[in-house]
């Protein structure tokens, strides 16, 4: 499946290189999230998880003390080109997860951006 096109994003997302921590079949794997919003990510990877794979992973945040643990559905694939890799859809189970990660997000985007610009993003 191709890149998937920005106007079916829901979330605007923003341009960060994050390190993310997952498990692959008995083996553990360090990629890169090239970008960031409160619905997903997108995991840079030579080696793509199948459209539909659930997963535990953790991503690194700078200003964190921990990484954060997230659960994420590949979404779509991008298996060649210049930056292969998997869109991964957030998943929660519950509400409130939701809303304290996606306060999270906006603080890392203020932080890594700067205010007026993750306000852009962010349409406040």
């Amino acid at each position: 499946m191709a890149d998937r096109p920005e106007e079916k994003r829901v979330h605007p997302r923003a341009p960060i290189e994050l390190r993310v921590d997952y498990k692959r079949v008995n083996s553990f794997i360090a990629d890169y999230a090239k970008n960031i919003s409160k619905g997903g990510t997108f995991i840079a990877t030579g080696k793509p998880l199948p459209i539909g794979t659930r997963f535990s992973f953790r991503i690194t945040v700078p200003d964190l003390a921990e990484p954060m643990t997230l659960t994420g559905e590949v979404a779509w694939i991008k298996p060649t080109g210049d930056s292969p890799g998997m869109g991964i859809r957030f998943v929660f189970p519950e509400r409130e997860g939701r809303a304290a990660f996606e306060r999270q997000v906006e603080q890392v985007l203020e932080r890594q951006l700067g205010p007026e610009l993750a306000s852009k993003l962010l349409g406040k």
